[in-house]
């Protein structure tokens, strides 16, 4: 276990803070954020040491045996930052998605693309097996983001399953935990949990967090230390792929009546900007949207190429 000094520690919270902020919104993900930090490697390595050694130590009751096992502290730090800022940034992003949905998924989609290419990048030699597997990757989140309705189970099970599948991808350098809550239909309300202390929804939603990570943290080491490039193209075609789901104007096709009476959209249809204010009546900040794009865009490329010299190797 490495000993940080208060200042690493501190810089190590404000990457926690970056990762927690990267999940909460579906764009770049938490993981893209901690490799290009240079804290992936850490990471994985961490939450991977959480086995059946560390429930040994535990269960001896060698506290301090399992604490420097685990990597405790880097964990701490790095969660407390996680947690700071979702937790903050949960009602921020709720006002924006209901007063200005437009703006908001546009930089999103900046995010989202910039991010494709970061992880792209990883891919050290292409062959048609890595275009196949980038395709496929393509392919598949364009399927889940038509075929996906918005009207999932608010069931305690489904609840904890989104948790455990969401949770996979802060560790995945390039799908955003959040998108996948969007594609689960439960993103805003996860976000409401959070924001109105939901315990129980919370709770629920935690565990099966960490059971997700428990499992999945073994399974990508396996496949990233075996497979690398096929996986970078998998993941870096998933990206891809899923811009059609935030494509930020939209046509409601088919709505449905939440628990609490409000009327969602069910099925969407993407269409022009052009198209947009003309079907609906509504504004579609074509101009703001393409500067926020840009910003999105830049941003990650910007966290890229400074953090680019520390980034620890997949």
């Amino acid at each position: 276990m490495k000993n940080r000094s208060l200042r690493e520690n501190l810089l190590l919270f404000a990457k926690g803070a970056a990762m927690g902020a990267a999940d909460v919104v579906p764009g770049v993900s938490g993981g893209t954020i901690a490799f290009i930090t240079g804290i992936y490697e850490e990471l994985l390595g961490s939450i991977r040491s959480v086995n059946g050694e560390a429930i040994k130590l535990l269960l001896r009751f060698n506290l301090a045996g399992f604490w420097r096992h685990i990597n405790g502290n880097f964990l701490v730090v790095l969660l407390a930052g996680i947690g700071f800022s979702v937790a903050s940034l949960a009602r921020v992003i709720l006002y924006l998605l209901e007063n200005y949905p437009e703006m908001l998924w546009s930089f999103f989609f900046g995010l989202i693309v910039a991010s494709a290419l970061v992880v792209g990048k990883n891919i050290t030699r292409w062959t048609a097996g890595v275009v196949v597997a980038g395709l496929i990757g393509v392919a598949l989140a364009y399927y889940i983001t038509v075929a996906t309705p918005a009207q999932t189970p608010e069931a305690l099970r489904f609840i904890f399953l989104s948790g455990a599948i969401a949770i996979c991808a802060m560790i995945l350098p390039g799908i955003s935990g959040s998108f996948i809550l969007v594609l689960l239909g439960k993103y805003e309300y996860i976000l409401g949990a959070v924001r109105d202390l939901r315990a129980e929804v919370i709770a629920v939603f935690g565990v099966g967090c960490i059971t997700g990570i428990l499992i999945f943290s073994h399974v990508l080491n396996w496949m990233l230390q075996r497979y690398h490039n096929l996986t970078v193209a998998l993941l870096t075609g998933f990206m891809v792929g899923s811009l059609n789901k935030v494509w930020p104007w939209k046509k409601t096709t088919e709505t449905y009546t939440d628990s609490h009476g409000v009327a969602k959209p069910l099925l969407q249809d993407n269409i022009l900007p052009g198209d947009y204010t003309a079907l609906t009546g509504q504004e579609s900040y074509l101009t703001y949207a393409i500067i926020l794009a840009v910003l999105g865009f830049l941003l990650v490329y910007l966290v890229d190429r400074f953090t680019s010299d520390n980034t620890a190797k997949v």
